[in-house]
């Protein structure tokens, strides 16, 4: 897939800018905080409809503007795509994907898909739980568009069961109607069930492809491991097995939850666990291990999305080649060749092979407006 033109409408600091993408590679070059990084996102949202900056549109929306506009153009194998992502200050987001309005948003994902690698990328390893469930939450939705409805379902029923716990606690009784309850805990248990396979399964596949990556680039001295460590318990892949599981789970935290008027059981509790040669790598892994781990994660995130979707994804790399040593740098460069299409980022040129410059598109950003230098 190729990512021919964007236009962005009041988008973070861009008030109205096209830019046409004429080679597989394009440098962005500019100063910090002149709206580099705020590019790349714009292509993030359109590939997963989420950002790893922020979450809520309005603060993606120029200030003092109701509305921004992202707009794109994409050629594909199938045909192209033209998608345009209308964010409002005090409404609901509308996708539109070749002049359609799509009711449900699940239906926008799969026309771009993207992997970002940005310095906040090493919260993977060092960061909580969260950073590593929405991390591989984000890629589930660019395998499985339909994960995006599992998610919002799943997160509705919990908004719900909470709610209901937090107004026994205000209406001074011990617990929530029984019956209520009961309903939500099946819901909860249902739609979790749901969730937890399939993140079960996403990480299943991605494991093998980022443990050879980080060989390589470890020159085959190191052994990555991922494990999913569900909040309630997988003995198996079966799901009347797993709700099962959860039920009993929250009949043995009800205390618990009774006591702090929140739901403590379900996949909104899991984690993942990194570890490198049997250590953990969130504690004792060094800053040099902890990068070499991301990124084989990120060309992992590229192969598997590739194998999926028959074509490879785009590439955003927000200055991240100052984040990594010569090996790092050399291996992912040699990883993309010509076989993504890259967005990078950047405060020089510098780091960059003269190979690399010539077939390189290089546009200079500042204060919103991009140029060719």
């Amino acid at each position: 897939m190729y990512l021919k033109a964007l236009e962005l409408r009041h988008f973070r600091n861009y008030r109205e800018q096209s830019v046409a993408f004429t080679a597989p590679k394009t440098i962005v070059l500019g100063d910090n905080a002149q709206g580099k990084s705020n590019l790349l996102e714009s292509v993030e949202l359109l590939a997963t409809l989420r950002s790893h900056r922020c979450y809520r549109d309005r603060d993606l929306i120029q200030t003092g503007q109701p509305w921004g506009k992202i707009t794109a153009t994409v050629q594909r194998e199938v045909g192209r795509s033209d998608l345009a992502l209308m964010l409002r200050q005090g409404g609901r987001r509308t996708a539109i994907r070749n002049g359609e309005k799509l009711r449900r948003q699940g239906d926008f994902l799969g026309a771009l898909n993207a992997v970002q690698f940005s310095s906040l990328d090493l919260e993977l390893v060092r960061g909580g739980p969260g950073e590593r469930r929405t991390w591989l939450d984000t890629l589930l939705m660019q395998l499985e568009p339909i994960y995006i409805n599992i998610l919002g379902q799943y997160a509705q029923a919990l908004k719900q069961r909470n709610a209901l716990m937090r107004q026994s606690g205000r209406q001074g009784k011990g617990s929530p109607d029984p019956t209520q309850l009961a309903l939500w805990d099946a819901q909860l248990a249902a739609l979790g069930t749901r969730v937890m396979r399939r993140r079960s399964r996403g990480l299943a596949r991605l494991v093998p492809i980022a443990q050879q990556w980080h060989q390589a680039i470890s020159g085959q001295t190191e052994i990555l491991t991922l494990q999913y460590r569900p909040n309630v318990p997988m003995d198996s892949d079966d799901p009347a097995g797993i709700q099962g599981a959860f039920l009993e789970k929250i009949q043995q935290r009800a205390i618990a939850e009774q006591q702090q008027h929140t739901s403590l059981v379900g996949p909104h509790r899991d984690d993942i666990e990194f570890t490198i040669n049997d250590t953990p790598a969130r504690q004792y892994g060094s800053q040099g291990q902890q990068r070499t781990l991301v990124l084989a994660l990120k060309l992992a995130e590229l192969k598997l999305i590739e194998s999926v979707v028959g074509e490879p994804p785009l590439l955003l790399l927000d200055d991240v080649l100052a984040e990594l040593d010569l090996n790092r740098q050399n291996q992912l460069l040699e990883a993309i060749q010509d076989r993504f299409q890259t967005v990078i980022t950047t405060t020089h040129l510098g780091s960059f092979e003269s190979q690399w410059l010539q077939a390189s598109q290089v546009l200079t950003v500042k204060a919103g407006t991009l140029s060719i230098p």
